[in-house]
């Protein structure tokens, strides 16, 4: 018999409002292990929320949210920082402190918890070795450019081995290659780590490369990204289109720019 496995993340009939304000109107949706769910709307539609929900930074008036098939709609505060262990987060500014090292930074959460510095150490490399910022270990957050900040955000949610992350526009106020850059570690986490992720972008550019290319290891050794050119569809990304509240678009790629739907062709003419 083959082992169940649990969704990454569901979201069941979630409302979420503000006084007489409605967020989120019975949202549903799924991230499989291993998916990119990326998440796209205008200003206000409730993508932001959905990540705060998905950290328990705040709760739904009605509907339930599991994560990693734990309920966690009603947990406790301490309940819940045991699930934020599996999560790591990826801010649009990359959010580190200013005072510490690259090394501190990215070492935070297991300073705090008294792991051995050598172990820290060993750890905090491997990440940046990953997001290709070795070099930056011991420099302040203040001598890196924007988007080196942002790959120091990405290797301090890798600490702890998270099989879930959530990425809040990270590509916002990047040049065009910078952005890339963020893409692609996106795109190794999914197809070589076999991370499940929720991607919120409003950018037309990011969602085209998302769900068009994939990371792989040559024979060399070496990750390679290569484009789908039409001959096979990514199975492991996935949208949904919010509107008012509303999921009013999930599916593949292929599917959203078959789409006839006034709201998506106006928002990708103005993304």
């Amino acid at each position: 018999m083959s082992e169940h496995r649990h969704s990454a993340i569901e979201f069941n009939d979630v409302t979420m409002a503000y006084e007489d304000r409605v967020i989120l109107d019975e949202v549903s949706f799924v991230v499989n292990p291993g998916e990119t769910k990326i998440v796209m709307g205008g200003s206000g539609t409730g993508k932001s929320t959905i990540l705060k929900l998905v950290l328990g930074l705040i709760k739904p008036q009605e509907g339930r949210i599991l994560i990693d098939g734990d309920d966690v709609t009603h947990m406790s505060e301490s309940e819940l920082t045991e699930v934020r262990r599996k999560i790591g987060m990826v801010f649009q500014d990359g959010a580190l402190f200013d005072s510490l090292s690259v090394y501190e930074n990215v070492g935070f959460r297991l300073f705090e918890q008294g792991v051995p510095e050598r172990e820290i150490e060993e750890t905090v490399r491997r990440m940046l070795r990953f997001v290709n910022l070795e070099h930056t270990m011991y420099m302040r957050p203040s001598e890196l450019s924007g988007g080196m900040r942002r790959r120091v955000g990405i290797a301090r949610a890798l600490v702890g081995s998270p099989k879930l992350i959530l990425f809040d526009e990270p590509t916002a106020g990047l040049d065009p290659p910078t952005a890339r850059t963020i893409l692609e570690q996106a795109m190794k986490l999914r197809d070589l780590e076999g991370v499940s992720s929720i991607f919120v972008t409003h950018r037309i550019d990011d969602i085209k490369l998302l769900s068009s290319s994939f990371a792989t290891i040559t024979e060399g050794g070496e990750v390679e990204f290569r484009s789908e050119q039409g001959n096979l569809c990514l199975i492991n990304t996935r949208f949904i289109m919010l509107k008012e509240g509303k999921v009013i678009f999930s599916g593949t790629d292929e599917e959203l720019w078959k789409s006839d739907d006034t709201y998506i062709k106006d928002f990708f003419k103005v993304s």
